[in-house]
């Protein structure tokens, strides 16, 4: 079948626009094809920095027939409406419709409608101009004379051609015909801006991709990442060094270059002395560079192996690095590497300023006294000083919550009260807390903000901080996401709890709380990171007195009652949370809900709740489980229906055994026996948080269940009996709710 080949050839397409642009291309023609009934059998795009490309595979020569039926209105109705249904069905009389009778709605009119199926070339003509004029770049240019009248088209850089063919692979394809801004449609594209920049006919996808590998332009962007990696790995290993590897500037230079060719530069070995991420950090931004690092295989006897429980060590940086060059270079690269050195060099000298600048005292210390004692520090102390300057500069955190120094001392209050309940030292929390914040105004974070927390660690430990401090400053930020590593010193888990629940209650307190898709202060992000925090670790929190502490401190009472819907409401937002990770893990949200249902206990200590899921996730997956689920559905469902007659407790308290051993029903008498005994046990295990215990309890009852369903009668014809027999089932209601709300799951 034939194939389309779309290729937009332009100035220039920005690296980080690449990937959404190709998505885009392939997802606005492909579902304007099928919205025309153009099915194919696949698509794939591309991009690189000159020119997006799409090739649709498996397209018909044209689109089927179609023949529909439209009802109109009934036979005698109004001239209006049957004009309107003359018109929408593009009839020019009621001679041309058929008139249907039914014996119920009378005689209607129908008209057959057919059209024939579109050519499909003469859709793809229709289609791509469309596409291109509306294509949503986020940023996008007019050039040109006809720009000043605002009437040309709109492209993320100039747009100089368009390649169109269509056709099946063994005939000559054709050329798709139309026009967009004086651009007309071709067979032609151009090759490397250097290397090959005549033009290349084309005539199919496969003859596209080989002539543009002739003309030193590899289309594929993951094929160009390949490349470049592997280049780059075979360059580090024949130096005896590492790629220190890097996916999103991987993925950013694949976008750069058209033929990736990678060189090797080198920089003076002083500026090892900085550390190591501002050095990545400089290299990488500003001349999206890798670094290497010594071979930690270097370091190791031979014969010795690395093993899962003995990982290799993070080896130092080299004074190594590797750019990625867009051309084959006649002198082997030699001036390109020359030039990126001159640069790197330049750039290496003002971190190595920076890194100096921010290891000395600061020249205003006298006026830094106040912020040193309302926050305790040491002004001897570098880092000391730059969080005194925090403070005494006033720098606002958010206008309804104070300054960053305010922030501070909240966070070091609420880490000194955590710190015993996650097993760490008070001194040693606070202190972390009081300088996670010191690295903000540094010279080095300023130039790169990515590397706060990072930079704060190696100033602390420069200035002989605490391992555990030193840390707990570079960590306090984690967990950022669901794959980011979670901190496990109890100094970090500490401040890191702090930092995150005061950003909570805080702006809980002023109701900036996430509203549907929109969350500016990435407070679900933080609350997944408390419960990581919290379960991951495996601590014991109260979280509903946590955060009513945390309230007071951000100025709301706690005395008048204030405090007490924010505080409900936001361990309802843990909740919310807590479900979306489960289900992320593979957990039923359902069974949460059971866990957290109305008048279950435990509903603020996050890491009970993940074990009485799991645990329940278990049993319901036995066939005890499952069979006691069903006996419960039952159950439930009988006093549902009973209670509607004879009102909503009107079954509680304990059935009357001596009514049970006069029916004489065995069935009857053994669910009374089994509840008595598996009530209290299953009561007892949850009270001492066995919750496998409980469920081996509850399990006790599924025979006593699936028998007394087969052989009871539960509405009885004598009153006595039903509401006797109502009472049991009540009573077995209640014995699951020591576990969970079983109401509340599905199945």
């Amino acid at each position: 079948m034939p194939d389309l080949l779309l290729e937009l050839f332009s100035e220039e397409i920005p690296a980080r626009m690449q990937r959404k642009a190709a998505d885009d291309l392939k997802k606005l023609v492909t579902d304007a094809l099928v919205e025309r009934g153009l099915l194919y059998e696949g698509a794939k795009a591309f991009a690189t920095p000159r020119r997006l490309a799409l090739h649709v595979a498996g397209l018909p020569v044209r689109g089927r027939d179609i023949r529909e039926e439209r009802k109109g209105p009934r036979v005698g109705a109004p001239d209006a409406a049957i004009q309107g249904f003359l018109k929408a069905a593009g009839l020019s009389s009621l001679d041309q419709a058929t008139i249907v009778s039914d014996p119920k709605k009378g005689d209607t009119y129908v008209a057959i409608v057919e059209k024939p199926g579109q050519e499909t070339v003469a859709a793809i003509a229709e289609i791509v101009p469309a596409v291109i004029r509306s294509f949503p770049w986020p940023k996008s240019m007019r050039w040109g004379r006809a720009s000043a009248a605002g009437a040309s088209l709109r492209w993320v850089r100039p747009l100089h051609a368009i390649l169109c063919t269509f056709g099946a692979e063994t005939e000559e394809p054709e050329v798709v015909p139309f026009e967009v801004d004086g651009i007309v449609s071709g067979n032609v594209t151009y090759g490397h801006r250097f290397h090959a920049p005549g033009a290349i006919t084309v005539r199919r996808f496969d003859d596209y991709v080989a002539s543009l590998e002739r003309a030193r332009v590899v289309l594929d962007a993951d094929r160009r990442k390949e490349i470049i990696l592997a280049d780059a790995r075979n360059l580090a290993f024949a130096q005896g060094l590492e790629l220190v590897e890097d996916e999103a500037l991987l993925e950013e230079v694949a976008g750069l270059v058209e033929w990736p060719v990678v060189l090797m530069g080198a920089f003076e070995e002083r500026f090892l002395a900085i550390p190591g991420e501002a050095i990545r950090a400089t290299i990488r931004a500003n001349q999206k560079c890798f670094v290497l690092r010594q071979s930690a295989m270097g370091d190791r006897q031979s014969g010795e192996a690395s093993t899962a429980d003995s990982p290799l060590p993070t080896a130092p940086l080299s004074n190594r690095f590797l750019l990625t060059s867009n051309l084959m270079a006649s002198d082997g690269g030699a001036a390109i590497i020359a030039g990126n050195e001159r640069v790197v060099r330049a750039r290496l000298s003002d971190a190595a300023y920076f890194f100096a600048t921010d290891k000395g005292s600061l020249p205003d210390l006298e006026t830094l006294q106040p912020s040193a004692d309302r926050l305790g520090l040491d002004l001897k102390k570098p880092l000391d000083q730059r969080m005194a300057k925090l403070d005494r500069l006033g720098v606002v955190f958010h206008a309804k919550l104070g300054t960053q120094g305010e922030r501070v001392r909240r966070i070091a209050a609420l880490a000194r009260d955590l710190a015993p309940v996650v097993g760490a030292d008070p001194e040693l929390a606070e202190r972390a807390a009081k300088l996670a914040k010191a690295d903000l105004p540094t010279e080095m974070v300023g130039e790169f903000p990515e590397l706060q927390g990072l930079m704060g660690r190696n100033y602390a430990e420069l200035q002989g901080e605490h391992p555990s401090v030193c840390a707990a400053i570079e960590e306090h930020y984690k967990p950022l996401g669901p794959s980011d590593r979670v901190p496990s010193d109890p100094v970090a888990v500490a401040v890191a709890l702090a930092d995150k629940i005061d950003t909570l209650v805080g702006f809980w307190a002023i109701d900036e709380k996430p509203t549907g898709s929109k969350d500016p202060y990435a407070l679900r992000r933080a609350a997944l990171g408390v419960i990581r925090l919290v379960v991951e670790n495996r601590v014991r929190l109260a979280l509903s007195g946590t955060l009513a502490a945390a309230l007071s401190a951000n100025g709301v009472a706690t005395g008048t009652g204030e405090a007490a819907p924010l505080t409900g409401d936001l361990l309802s937002f843990f909740h919310d949370r807590l479900k979306v990770m489960l289900r992320d893990q593979g957990a039923r949200h359902d069974l949460v809900d059971a866990v957290l249902g109305e008048g279950m206990q435990a509903s603020d200590d996050l890491l009970l709740i993940t074990r009485r899921v799991a645990a329940l996730g278990r049993f319901l997956e036995t066939e005890d489980g499952k069979s006691l689920l069903a006996g419960y559905k039952r159950a439930a469902n009988i006093l549902r229906a009973e209670e509607k007659k004879d009102g909503e407790g009107a079954f509680s308290g304990a059935a009357d055994l001596q009514l049970i051993a006069a029916a004489g029903l065995i069935e009857e008498k053994g669910l009374a026996v089994a509840l008595a005994q598996a009530t209290p046990k299953a009561q007892a295990c949850v009270a001492g948080e066995d919750f496998e215990g409980a469920m081996a309890a509850l399990a006790e009852l599924r025979p006593a269940v699936d028998a007394f369903f087969e052989a009871v009668m539960v509405n009885d014809p004598d009153p006595a009996l039903r509401v006797n027999r109502l009472k049991l089932l009540n009573q077995l209601r209640e014995a699951t709710r020591a576990v969970a709300d079983f109401g509340r799951i599905a199945g």
